[in-house]
């Protein structure tokens, strides 16, 4: 993996963790070498992640909607700044750029792309890895959940196997950098479940 995205919150929630593991990621990511990709703000665990890799001497791709950088959150720093006129331009121009996609805490708006990717890989648009750093347990839930889509018919365990989840930030990078994506077909019936 050359280039790897990352979806977060632009908060920083409540617990100092996530801001700590945002920054050591970034970190992590500048020592293998791994560019970052991201949503360009300077605000919350963006924030965090992006500082975390230009501390450590690593290149740093934003893509912003120009509506957000009226708002004045777009990080300055960056060593390269993308603005697009939409979310929708945004998450396809991060897919482009990317080898690989990790997901820290967040809300809406980083679940609404960790599951845009996750569709796009189980639909064969790619076939690149997609990971969640699940710090604190923050992802439980959603693993469970993810777990119930199975157990009730309506995802297959092979496509549930695309979700890597890792608890510490090598951890992830590790099974990302060793990860196969399935061949079989996202289609399900009642003899393939």
């Amino acid at each position: 993996m050359k280039k790897v995205a990352v979806f977060c919150g632009s908060s920083f929630g409540h617990d100092e963790s996530f801001s700590v593991q945002a920054t050591l990621l970034g970190q992590t990511l500048a020592s293998r070498n791994i560019e970052l990709v991201y949503g360009g703000a300077k605000v919350g665990l963006m924030g965090a992640v992006a500082d975390g890799v230009l501390s450590a001497g690593g290149k740093v791709t934003g893509v912003l909607p120009h509506f957000l950088r009226l708002k004045e959150i777009a990080h300055t720093e960056l060593t390269e700044l993308i603005l697009v006129e939409s979310m929708h331009e945004r998450k396809t121009k991060m897919n482009e750029l990317c080898d690989g996609v990790i997901a820290l805490a967040g809300g809406f708006g980083t679940l609404e792309e960790l599951f845009e990717m996750l569709t796009w890989a189980q639909l064969g648009l790619h076939k690149k890895p997609i990971g969640i750093l699940n710090t604190d347990g923050f992802y439980d839930p959603l693993i469970t959940m993810i777990q119930t889509m199975v157990d009730k018919g309506f995802l297959k365990a092979t496509n549930q196997e695309m979700l890597l989840v890792g608890t510490s930030v090598d951890d992830i990078l590790d099974k990302m950098t060793n990860y196969i994506a399935p061949t079989v077909g996202k289609w399900i019936n009642n003899k393939t479940v």
